[in-house]
């Protein structure tokens, strides 16, 4: 485990290298710092650094260039992960996601292979990929956003009750470790799949729809949610409430990951889970919403989701309702 005391002792360029991802994190990530700030220093600048370069990765499928340059640009990000792995960033490189990205996946056991799999996922943006099925558009989730998941998970650790992370020992601590991973890849299709909702009509705006079809034309909105005139048989908040009951129930599922977290990293993941599910509550409330613009929470109601992820309430509750099922396993 990485200790607060070794952190205070970075090389000057690695500490700028966290800094600056800290700052790109601050500006570019409201609901994700907020999460991130109820961790220790050395875990905090980790996932910082982590989300500098998805952000990167990310602001590459989003952006205006054209798709063989976007292409391009993810083999270059490819490129860059494969230098990480064959620890040939020196402290001193000019690029400081390089360099703090480096640092982290030395000192934390991430999976540097699910940042491949969020460029992959991106690469299925680029070329405009549609979802045709529930599974189709899973497959997407878990690169963008299960990938982030098994990612934080190795920043984080498990641990198997008060205290530090537990190091996973035998066939009990082997089983632990995959269903900790299968948590937090659930959670992160979870907050995937509330991203897509809240952010339907942006979607809709530049040309996609990620919405599987088969649902699409289950509520009669094959020819999209912002087509004019409307189609005349479109249930469209019905569409929108059967994609809240599916993201509810991935929550429930990786809301199990909790107890096996420290408390400031199961605050952390509470925090950010919280966020992202009230914000759905919010969409099932009314769902035509994500047609009239980006549904968001205010700030204090995001503090008061942090709080709550600090005391542990989250967690403590997952762990009341997980226990039974837990056990049967």
């Amino acid at each position: 485990m990485v200790r607060d005391r070794s952190e205070q002792q970075l090389p000057p360029p690695v500490l700028a290298a966290y800094t600056y991802c800290e700052a790109v994190t601050g500006a570019q990530a409201r609901n994700f710092s907020y999460g991130i700030r109820l961790l220790p220093p050395g875990k905090r600048r980790a996932m910082s650094a982590l989300y500098a370069f998805s952000r990167r990765v990310d602001d590459v499928g989003d952006g205006p260039l054209a798709r063989q340059e976007k292409e391009a640009r993810l083999a270059d990000a490819r490129a860059l992960l494969d230098r990480v792995r064959a620890g040939l960033v020196d402290e001193d490189d000019t690029d400081p996601v390089a360099v703090a990205l480096g640092h982290t996946a030395h000192r934390y056991p991430v999976p540097l292979s699910a940042l491949d799999e969020l460029i992959d996922g991106v690469l299925m943006d680029v070329r405009g990929r549609a979802y045709g099925s529930w599974e189709e558009l899973r497959e997407y989730c878990r690169c963008v956003a299960g990938a982030v998941g098994r990612l934080s998970l190795g920043v984080f650790g498990t641990a198997t009750g008060p205290g530090p992370p537990a190091v996973a020992e035998g066939a009990d601590g082997a089983r632990q470790a995959a269903r900790a991973a299968e948590y937090a890849d659930t959670l992160g299709l979870a907050l995937q799949l509330t991203n897509i909702l809240r952010d339907v009509r942006e979607d809709a705006g530049c040309g996609r729809s990620y919405l599987p079809a088969e649902d699409l034309e289950k509520f009669g909105c094959s020819g999209g949610l912002l087509s004019h005139p409307p189609q005349p048989d479109a249930d469209i908040a019905g569409l929108v409430r059967f994609e809240v009951c599916r993201a509810r129930t991935l929550f429930d599922e990786g809301y199990r990951l909790l107890p096996m977290l420290d408390r400031r990293s199961g605050a952390c993941v509470a925090a950010m889970a919280g966020i992202y599910h009230r914000l759905l509550d919010r969409i099932s409330r009314d769902p035509l919403a994500v047609l009239r613009g980006r549904v968001s929470l205010p700030s204090r109601e995001k503090a008061y989701v942090a709080l709550r992820g600090l005391a542990g309430s989250d967690a403590r509750h997952a762990a009341r309702r997980t226990a039974p099922l837990e056990a049967a396993r």
